[in-house]
């Protein structure tokens, strides 16, 4: 049997692969991690608004403030969860061949965890 000439119709083909299971998770996240990068990037630039011109000791009590430094961490924390799922979603789109895909996301994954982790550590420091 001729396996180019199939008798099976496109959406039958369609429905035989599955479906990924993940596609509506990862979506969601993303959105939802867009939509709290809204008040999180007002708030961080009106703080570098109130920064221009401060010296280095009115930044520091600044950032020291309780609101400040919370919002900051949320800041770095949902921004780097926002950056790793849209390099994902990028990495899953143009990079073909499946094992070298899914190296690069889990150093993307890795990287990016390292990257928070020192933000919010350094922001700590600050703060206490």
């Amino acid at each position: 049997m001729n396996k180019s000439r199939s008798m099976q119709t496109p959406l039958a083909a369609a429905r035989g692969l599955g479906s990924a299971k993940s596609g509506l998770h990862h979506w969601w996240n993303q959105r939802m991690t867009a939509v709290a990068m809204v008040p999180l990037v007002i708030w961080m630039v009106s703080l570098s608004i109130l920064m221009t011109g401060a010296g280095y000791e009115d930044a520091l009590v600044l950032v020291s403030h309780p609101a400040n430094a919370t919002v900051l961490i949320l800041f770095v924390a949902v921004g780097f969860w926002h950056a790793m799922l849209g390099l994902q979603v990028i990495l899953e789109d143009y990079v073909a061949a499946e094992g070298l895909r899914l190296i690069l996301i889990t150093l993307i994954r890795m990287f990016v965890v390292v990257l928070a982790a020192l933000s919010i550590l350094s922001i700590l420091r600050v703060v206490l």
